[in-house]
């Protein structure tokens, strides 16, 4: 009997100790541990009956011996009692991972709640912005369309064509085959001026069956607010993965619209391309956070992978420049897999979706030779060729890990840069010569007097941001936050490196109470996101809005994670005050004090934005194009400055002999030469470069002639009278070689010899219009 009782009370024993490392985990997958609250430990520890009631198994047992009862199954009332104890364990840790579970539950409901309902109030204040500031419902069809500056119109008259085609089919035939838009040439619109968006919302307005219920500008500018929703939705998600609240989320919408003039560009240009493709990017940013993250299921993890693989498609189909920004992502992922701080099926995982989206990017985009030799490319297949030579780089002392690194990265950027060349010369002639001039005398490396690259350098984009850039951050807050969670986050990165270089393996997921923020490979991804996008908005301006959004992002990060503030707490050895508990205090006030204040200084703003009256009026440009429609001949064609004939195209249609893209070289020649019209140049040297682009119109501007820029020798004509050797200046002298007066002024005299080769039409306080006469009279 005794050997029974044994083995009964012994089996038990195994039932309680499996119900004690149920128990166990959940406790760890919660928010308190087992150590910190030692009566968990007590009320789910095995009892110790079993072990009594075999001490005495060569003798009487203690239901032989003791005076109680025995219960009706033959059990004593000890073994009662432990059956109830274990059932009491079981029900108990099935009661907390059902509790676990709800919290779980709701906290991702309310943080997927919080994430749609900023996105879509940020879309609502969009519109409403848009319509207060262009009074946009109560104008003309034609005051609407001027509304799209900058020369961004453009992209505005293909979605038109595309919805006036006969058939989807016939209107991208058309446009692949475009030649009334630049005079003389036969250009593929599609692929030179990225016009997927305009033929997805062109279809998709089609299918939706709209017509009807929207009219067409409602649903384009509809659509690109609606993806600005996806941005801050995305911006978001990648701050509140990061932090585990969704408080951080809305801090970082917070940010976002607050610096909204430095975050986005939609204000003033909707249809540009950087406001169709950006939005994919902030998805991707936020999927790869996801997808590096240590602490997710593999559930998780291939729905990460499949998001960011079709985010990164999109993108680069989006926007022409986008293998530049991924590029950057690229070299960041280059450094977490060099310094072994993300697992290695993770970089070859996103290598692969690089390569892939590259080649279905390539057929999609009737084979654009720029993916083929764009340095992402290079990137990955210097990346592939250095892994190979280098097996074994992740191994040995600190030394030799830093002298392998060393020439690793010196093997993938050597190998790169010959991969690049060689298909550079492989591949038909490419423009990419201007550029490396323009980046040259950017740098201060060369000096050049050539229109083309003094005119870029004049570009605000291609500038570097000013003081008043800098002062607006800080006065929003975001700045000095973000240079102290930056400072945290990467002295911690830097211990992690040290670390990982002596030998110490990557851990598969870091505790609060380690105080280790820069063990965490999605953190430390986003550090180095933001240091390599940060230089170059240092460097170039239009490059802020890659950085902004994202600073904004792993600020809020940072101020609402306790991590972080366990991290701080570690390195100062803090004991006064328990650290866990002052860590969650400071992540939970610090953020509400922040948000108050924000919202009793900027939130007045906004609602001032909404409320007061704006309007966007410009009688003479609607008076020029109401003049176009009207008088000119359906054969015209029109040369002026790039951003108007942008305008012109958009509202009437007609040809004309330049566009508004600047990274196209041959566009940027021909508009070098219709700006001829702003330089000291004779009336038969301007009329043969007119005519040399079968123009019969030339618009000249009034704003162009009489240029008072504060910038000196960044003016138009400054940049053409330094290019043509008009002007040159020698120890701050500025000596005239010209013997003909600036052509704009002087045409508008009427006298002969202007009058034998231009006859004006058209002017009004902005715009003169001058026919080019196809007869040359001359007259004395």
């Amino acid at each position: 009997m005794a050997e029974l009782r044994c083995r009964k009370t012994g089996e038990k024993k195994e039932e309680e100790e499996a119900a004690f490392e149920v128990d166990q985990q959940h406790r760890k997958e919660g928010v308190t541990k087992d150590e910190d609250h030692p009566d968990h430990a007590a009320d789910g520890a095995p009892s110790s009956t079993a072990e009594e009631t075999c001490t005495d198994a060569g003798g009487t047992s203690t239901e032989e011996t003791g005076t109680g009862v025995a219960g009706a199954d033959g059990s004593s009332p000890a073994e009662a009692e432990d059956e109830e104890q274990t059932m009491s364990s079981a029900k108990r840790a099935q009661k907390n991972s059902k509790s676990l579970l709800f919290q779980r539950v709701v906290k991702v409901f309310i943080g997927c709640l919080a994430a749609v309902t900023c996105g879509m109030m940020y879309a609502v204040y969009l519109s409403t912005y848009h319509e207060r500031k262009f009074w946009f419902s109560s104008r003309q069809e034609l005051e609407r369309e001027i509304t799209f500056q900058g020369g961004s119109g453009l992209y505005y008259y293909y979605y038109k064509h595309m919805l006036f085609a006969s058939s989807f089919e016939r209107g991208v035939y058309e446009l692949t085959r475009d030649n009334r838009t630049v005079s003389g040439q036969t250009i593929n619109a599609v692929e030179q001026l990225s016009l997927y968006p305009e033929l997805l919302s062109s279809l998709l307005y089609k299918l939706s069956g709209s017509q009807d219920a929207i009219e067409p500008v409602y649903f384009y500018i509809g659509v690109v607010f609606g993806l600005q929703a996806v941005y801050v939705t995305a911006l978001f998600v990648c701050s509140w993965v990061m932090s585990g609240t969704w408080v951080a989320g809305m801090l970082a919408v917070a940010w976002y619209i607050i610096n909204r003039p430095d975050t986005t560009k939609v204000d003033y240009a909707i249809p540009l391309r950087d406001n169709w493709a950006l939005p994919y990017f902030s998805c991707q940013v936020a999927a790869l956070t996801g997808f590096l993250s240590n602490s997710i299921s593999s559930a998780t993890e291939m729905f990460c992978y499949l998001l960011m693989s079709v985010t990164t498609f999109t993108f680069i189909v989006m926007w022409e420049h986008s293998h530049y920004v991924l590029f950057v992502q690229g070299v960041a992922i280059l450094l977490l897999d060099c310094f072994d701080l993300v697992p290695a099926r993770k970089t070859a995982d996103i290598h692969k979706v690089y390569l892939s989206s590259l080649l279905l990017a390539y057929v999609l985009q009737y084979q654009r030779p720029s993916l083929l030799s764009c340095p992402l490319l290079s990137l990955l297949v210097a990346s592939l060729l250095a892994r190979y030579l280098q097996q074994n780089m992740k191994m040995g002392p600190l030394v030799a890990r830093l002298m392998k690194i060393v020439l690793h990265l010196y093997l993938v950027f050597t190998t790169g840069i010959t991969f690049n060349y060689l298909v550079k010369k492989i591949l038909p002639a490419n423009q990419s010569d201007f550029i490396l001039k323009f980046l040259e005398v950017k740098f201060g490396l060369n000096t050049t007097t050539e229109f083309i690259p003094n005119l870029l350098l004049c570009e605000e984009g291609f500038q570097s941001p000013g003081q008043d850039f800098f002062l607006r951050l800080t006065q929003a807050s975001v700045l000095p936050f973000y240079v102290l969670v930056l400072l945290v986050c990467l002295l911690s990165t830097l211990q992690t490196i040290y670390r990982r270089l002596s030998g110490e393996r990557l851990k598969g997921s870091v505790r609060m109470e380690d105080g280790r923020i820069g063990e965490r490979p999605e953190v430390i991804y986003h550090v180095l996101h933001t240091l390599l996008f940060g230089a170059l908005a240092m460097l170039f301006q239009g490059t802020k809005y890659l950085w902004t959004p994202y600073v904004c992002a792993f600020t809020a990060f940072g101020v609402c994670s306790p991590e972080l503030w366990m991290t701080v707490f570690r390195w100062i050895r803090l004991k006064s005050v328990h650290p866990v508990v002052l860590a969650l205090i400071l992540s939970t006030a610090v953020p509400t004090i922040i948000g108050f204040s924000l919202w009793r200084e900027y939130f007045p703003r906004v609602l001032s934005e909404l409320t007061e009256v704006q309007e966007f009026y410009d009688p003479d440009t609607v008076e020029l194009m109401n003049w176009i429609k009207s008088q000119a001949p359906l054969t015209a064609v029109f040369a002026g400055s790039p951003a108007l004939l942008g305008t012109v195209k958009l509202c009437t249609g007609w040809p004309v002999t330049s566009l508004p893209l600047y990274t196209d070289l041959s566009l940027l020649q021909r508009s070098e030469s219709t700006y001829q019209v702003y330089a000291m140049r004779s009336a038969e040297e301007v009329y043969k470069l007119l005519t040399a682009q079968k123009s019969s119109y030339v618009i000249i501007e009034e704003e162009l002639c009489n240029e008072l820029s504060p910038v000196r020798g960044c003016r138009i004509k400054d940049l053409l009278d330094y290019a043509n050797g008009h002007v040159v200046y020698d120890n701050g002298e500025m000596y005239t070689f010209s013997k003909h007066g600036r052509f704009c002024h002087e045409i508008k005299m009427n006298y002969s010899p202007y009058t034998n080769y231009f006859t004006r039409v058209f002017w009004n306080r902005s715009y003169h219009v001058y026919r080019v006469n196809s007869v040359i009279s001359f007259q004395y």
